[in-house]
């Protein structure tokens, strides 16, 4: 087993890797005093897989363990869902101090985390990613949120998990489309961060699509080093931690623009990346290799490297509500080079011609 620390002021938590560790929840969970109960927050096929094997982890803590079903996917991130999971807790009497648990993707992640942040002003949060996306990224740093029809996460808040068990044995029986989403999360931690594991990246991209656990659990480690250590210089996005949006102005443009779930994020992001890398390079940021490099890598991921035409109209409303965005200005994350980044509008003329080179 690895384990990666996350740590901020005044406080940290721990990141538990391997396969095999769901089962080993009693020892891996820091203390919750108090707590009786823990309500897992799951959809029905994961919890299938994965809930008795969980339970009998917290069973060891002394946790009866509470089931809420939700839906699949990004339809889980809705108002109505949140509401309806925070009146079955006020229904069975939740305590303060008992927590949530989110079993499941980086939807369930985001959704449970906001539930936990909400209720009784905040209660203790667990996650227990089973998907490559939320073990390299979603589950680590405390950004949680709800979808909004004008906007992805555009209703959530930064709050802490206790602790993250990510269980790589959960990813033997992942389908390939949801192994791809995760590997794009992997790849834009090498291009923003680490050129070297960029590389690693490039030449274990086929091991990593066939599910070699060596491969897998090394990404997985690395991926969650890089992204706490960005986590740890500024929690909640005030600067450094937004080049960790690299490749989502435009991913998240394509999750609003064809409807949440049509694509999966991993897809919307990967595809985002390779037109900023587009749009790096038009503004002279990389060049002609680099930006061929990350088109290369996202294909070999088993990712579209080309947008759905939305229309610029509708392209440019989608963008103009991002998170990032300043004074009315749409702003990117790009490379300059690679393994560095800049934040910054671009003019639209450039943006343009991105959009009609990478849409078809």
């Amino acid at each position: 087993m690895e384990r990666v620390s996350v740590r901020m002021p005044g406080r940290a938590y721990e990141v538990c890797i391997g396969p095999g560790v769901l089962a080993r929840a009693d020892e891996l969970l820091p203390a919750l005093a108090g707590a009786e109960r823990a309500f897992v927050i799951a959809d029905a096929p994961v919890a299938e897989r994965y809930l008795a094997a969980l339970s009998d982890g917290l069973a060891g803590r002394g946790l009866g363990v509470v089931h809420l079903g939700v839906p699949e996917g990004e339809e889980a991130k809705s108002l109505q869902v949140m509401n309806a999971l925070e009146r079955q807790l006020a229904t069975q009497v939740a305590h303060r101090d008992d927590p949530i648990v989110a079993l499941g993707g980086g939807a369930v992640g985001d959704l449970a985390g906001f539930v936990a942040a909400t209720y009784m002003r905040g209660v203790p949060f667990v996650q227990v990613p089973t998907t490559l996306l939320s073990q390299v990224d979603s589950s680590v740093g405390g950004k949680t949120g709800i979808n909004h029809p004008l906007g992805k996460n555009m209703i959530g808040a930064f709050y802490q998990p206790q602790a993250v068990i990510a269980d790589t044995s959960t990813l033997n029986t992942l389908p390939a489309r949801e192994l791809s989403a995760g590997l794009s999360e992997v790849i834009k931690h090498g291009a923003i961060i680490d050129p070297p594991f960029f590389d690693w990246i490039e030449a274990n991209i086929d091991k990593l699509v066939q599910k070699d656990a060596v491969a897998l659990a090394y990404a997985i480690k690395r991926s969650c080093e890089i992204k706490a250590d960005v986590v740890r210089q500024d929690e909640r996005e005030g600067g450094l931690r937004a080049i960790l949006n690299f490749g989502h102005t435009f991913g998240h443009a394509i999750e609003a623009g064809m409807g949440y779930g049509v694509w999966l994020h991993g897809e919307a992001v990967g595809c985002g990346m390779v037109m900023a890398a587009d749009l790096s390079h038009r503004l002279g940021f990389i060049d002609d290799r680099t930006n061929a490099r990350i088109a290369a890598v996202v294909k070999a991921a088993g990712l579209p490297a080309v947008a759905p035409d939305l229309g610029t109209s509708r392209w440019l409303e989608l963008m103009e509500v991002d998170k990032k965005n300043e004074g009315g200005q749409i702003k990117f994350i790009l490379l300059k080079p690679l393994g560095t980044s800049v934040i910054m509008p671009v003019p639209q003329d450039v943006l343009l011609q991105t959009l009609s080179a990478c849409t078809g």
